[in-house]
């Protein structure tokens, strides 16, 4: 008997994912644990594997569709199973038709979302279902038949759904519809008024863009760099947003993607509600650097500066355990072991995968799992579970020749360091001037669990680390 596969919640507090990429096509075999679906949320591309031998009967959303949680995106049959009427199937399984009018079909987009509401009504997605069971009205009414993700795009536009031409499922009105028109609008705009801008489409106050604005830091407060955290945070297409940019004269409006959403809102929870105070130290690194270069004398895995100061900061949490816990509202988790978050820049944003057990892992493992953990991030290839826990991030901007920054915190991480470029520099030593290579960090920390004197503790510990580069080792 076939059965239908629903979109997972990916997170705990998701209500809503983007269907990626259908891998397989209509009655495709696949194996256990092969991916039959990739789907995108907040901060990954996530892949949805088979828990058994099947075959894929029939998918009920398409590539880019935003669906929310618990809805059904497909059909799936035991091994060589075949099915005549696919129609009949949907009916036994509880998914509601469409009757629209190409020969009555069931359109899968608003059968998927009539009956996600049918089965959880999540209030979340209200909006988007609504929209779904307008679309299953009969074509005898005049009514428009667009799938929800391009109801919402066009409403943010400014645009009426009536007004545009579909080119999906019998004519069904899909995301590339909505986008085309803009663009059409745009040039007729230009074109009818030479050197004058046309007006930005309005966008409702409610869209999850206008929801997400960053919130300004405290004047008296560093100046904040862009989180190592907040987006972590997954790249490909599927990363592009969702509608098309406006353009005018000297001016672009860009809409946001989900990772520049997630961004803007970590950002904004982060400065309105964790209290951040901040910890200067400056190391002299000529043994950091003369330790690094008899690493890679022998050959094998390259090691990096940031790969030795990442190994430093979980022996530091290691020397100063207070320090090696979150913030959890009501209560403050202490760890016995030390993750390690590492900021990831990419084209599609950043990324902060988490290395496990850092205190308990060579340095030489340590770079592998950071090789490993960029060149994934890049390729959007990073799974949710790899950019979730970790009690500190490290976010590192000397290779682009900065000296010295603060970065905002990632809840509910405790702190974050900033670390930026070593250079050389004049220093006092025993009364006398000598020439050191100088790097210097900022310790950005959350007030709520950590006191200042706990995080001064921790930097002087780092700081010794750094200047006894064999004690990181040991």
């Amino acid at each position: 008997m076939p059965e239908l596969l629903r979109m997972p919640a990916l997170t705990a507090a998701a209500t809503e994912a983007v269907l990626s990429r259908w891998p397989l096509s209509q009655n495709d075999a696949y194996s256990a644990k092969d991916v039959i679906a990739t789907v995108e949320t907040e901060k990954a591309l996530v892949d949805v594997e088979a828990e058994a031998d099947g075959v894929l009967l029939m998918t009920l959303v398409e590539e880019g569709s935003e669906v929310a949680v618990g809805t059904a995106i497909a059909v799936l049959g035991k091994p060589g199973e075949a099915v005549d009427d696919l129609q009949a199937v949907l009916v036994s399984l509880g998914v509601a038709q469409d009757p629209a009018p190409a020969a009555g079909a069931p359109d899968p987009g608003a059968a998927a979302a009539q009956d996600g509401a049918a089965q959880d009504g999540a209030a979340q997605a209200g909006a988007a279902q609504a929209g779904a069971a307008q679309d299953g009205a009969a074509s005898a009414s005049g009514r428009t038949f667009a799938s929800p993700l391009a109801r919402r795009l066009a409403s943010e536009a400014g645009l009426l759904v009536s007004d545009i031409s579909g080119t999906g499922p019998s004519g069904r009105i899909v995301r590339r519809d909505v986008e085309a028109a803009v663009a059409e609008r745009v040039a007729f705009e230009e074109a009818d008024v030479p050197g004058a801008s046309p007006a930005p489409a309005p966008a409702p106050t409610s869209s999850p863009a206008a929801r997400a604005l960053p919130v300004a830091a405290p004047a008296e407060a560093p100046a904040p760099a862009l989180p190592a955290a907040a987006a972590p945070a997954a790249a490909s297409a599927a990363m592009e947003a969702p509608a098309v940019a406006v353009q005018g004269t000297g001016w672009t409006d860009q809409p946001l993607t989900r990772m520049r959403r997630a961004v803007a809102s970590r950002l904004a929870e982060s400065s309105a509600t964790a209290p951040h105070f901040y910890v200067r130290g400056s190391a002299r690194v000529d043994r950091l650097f003369a330790l690094r270069a008899e690493l890679n004398a022998g050959g094998g895995t390259r090691v990096s500066v940031n790969d030795l100061v990442v190994k430093a900061v979980a022996q530091a949490h290691r020397l100063v355990p207070a320090m090696n816990v979150v913030w959890l509202g009501d209560a403050v988790r202490v760890f016995s072991g030390v993750d390690v978050a590492v900021a990831v820049a990419t084209e599609n944003g950043l990324y902060t995968p988490v290395l496990r057990a850092v205190d308990r892992t060579s340095v030489t493992a340590v770079a592998e799992a950071t090789q490993d953990a960029v060149a994934r991030a890049k390729a959007g290839r990073l799974q949710q579970h790899e950019l979730e826990g970790g009690s500190v991030t490290v976010t590192n901007l000397g290779m682009y020749g900065v000296e010295e920054f603060s970065a905002i915190l990632n809840p509910p991480q405790a702190s974050i360091l900033a670390v930026g470029a070593a250079r050389q520099e004049p220093v006092v030593v025993d009364g006398a001037l000598e020439v050191a290579t100088v790097l210097r960090v900022t310790l950005s920390v959350d007030h709520r669990p950590v006191d200042g004197a706990t995080a001064a503790q921790w930097m002087a510990a780092f700081v010794g680390l750094l200047e006894n580069p064999l004690r990181i080792l040991a």
